[in-house]
């Protein structure tokens, strides 16, 4: 069993070896426009599994996956001579959903926003069912007290003598 940060690093390097290199070795003017994504190997170093995604229709994606299984081989052994390790992985193609993924995100994204804009239309012409305030609030007293707390006329009296 093999440490998780070599099989780590073994597969960064498989997977930046077939990116630089799969045009060269397939050499197939049928193979799309390819991206290899990622790569898995297994912990004993065994088993790679590289995802790849393709530009383009069903029809060029099926055609590049038959190429890379076509020359899967090929690909295994000049992997094998870079890394140059005692077992070269084997290695298994799968095509990534990451853009398959991507468009459903975006259409959830676009889906939820029509209905946001939606709540927000009908939320702008509403009013409230009750009062705008519906908290109640203690009512202001309202008797006639002057300020020193002696009923009177309403006039408040300053402490001055009225003498003039």
């Amino acid at each position: 069993m093999a440490d998780a940060g070599r099989a780590r690093k073994i597969a960064d390097r498989i997977k930046t070896l077939i990116a630089a290199n799969v045009v060269s070795i397939v050499k197939d003017p049928d193979l799309g426009f390819i991206t290899i994504t990622d790569v898995r190997v297994t912990g004993d170093l065994q088993h790679a599994s590289v995802f790849y995604t393709v530009f383009g229709d069903e029809v060029q994606r099926a055609k590049t996956a038959a190429l890379l299984e076509k020359n899967k081989g090929r690909l295994r052994s000049f992997v094998g001579q870079q890394i140059q390790i005692r077992l070269t992985p084997s290695l298994d193609f799968f095509a990534d959903a990451i853009p398959e993924t991507a468009a459903h995100m975006e259409d959830l994204l676009r889906e939820a926003k029509e209905r946001d804009e939606a709540v927000a239309a009908a939320a702008a012409g509403a009013k409230y069912a009750g009062d705008a305030d519906p908290y109640r609030k203690p009512e202001p007293e309202d008797d006639d007290t002057d300020a020193d707390g002696v009923p009177g006329d309403g006039t408040e009296d300053t402490g001055a003598d009225a003498r003039a």
